[in-house]
């Protein structure tokens, strides 16, 4: 493990990338947007599920294989892909309605039940766990705060993806609470078919992004 020094720069430098908007932040605050923060905090949990995921097939050599195999790398690439255009195609055909959760309690009417919150830890899952880049950033990343000499690097591995996970949970409920507050705003309620047109052309763009990218380490 890092040294004291060494393990505060982690910790930092891992809010500094979990605070980054991207697909993880995107979801999170649409739900917390659109059903109530409670739904923003579970999307965010959901995503830290993924990252585990990705933590360990690292530490486990599944990550190095995925950097170094161009078939395995673009066949995750494309399933990501697929998954983030469907979101951003869902969410501009789906007609405009009123909030639920925190969004309606000012009395505004509720025309649909929320999502529930097993398909919303789903949803941020899966956005997390088909995303290649994240996998190998968690290659590219750890292993800079792993010494040398450390004997068993794997168990180092594990020890510090788990750190960094556990250390997403605070900003991903950040964005919730920040997105759930802003959702009791009127404005913010009546403009929410809008803020779901925009949120799905953002998940298009970012599934765009994701088709068009090369393997970073090829």
């Amino acid at each position: 493990m890092p040294d004291a020094h060494q393990l505060l720069l982690f910790i930092l430098a891992g809010w500094l990338l979990n605070l980054t908007p991207g697909p993880d932040v995107l979801y999170i605050v649409r739900q917390a947007l659109r059903d109530g923060t409670r739904a923003g905090i579970v999307a965010g949990l959901g995503i830290t599920a993924g990252c585990c995921v990705h933590a360990a097939a690292a530490a486990l050599g599944i990550g190095a294989l995925l950097a170094a195999s161009a078939v395995a790398f673009d066949a995750l690439k494309w399933l990501g892909a697929g998954y983030l255009l469907w979101m951003g195609a869902r969410l501009l055909v789906a007609p405009a309605g009123p909030a639920t959760g925190l969004a309606a309690e000012a009395g505004a009417p509720v025309a649909r039940a929320g999502l529930p919150l097993r398909t919303v830890f789903l949803g941020g899952f899966w956005t997390n766990v088909l995303n290649p880049k994240v996998a190998i950033f968690f290659l590219a990343f750890l292993p800079q705060f792993i010494a040398p000499e450390a004997r068993d690097k794997t168990a180092a591995f594990i020890a510090l993806g788990l750190l960094f996970n556990l250390n997403s949970i605070p900003v991903n409920c950040g964005w919730a609470l920040a997105a759930g507050w802003m959702a009791q705003r009127p404005q913010v309620r009546r403009a929410l078919g809008w803020i779901d047109r925009a949120a799905g052309a953002l998940f298009v763009s970012f599934g765009l992004r994701l088709a068009l990218a090369d393997n970073p380490v090829r």
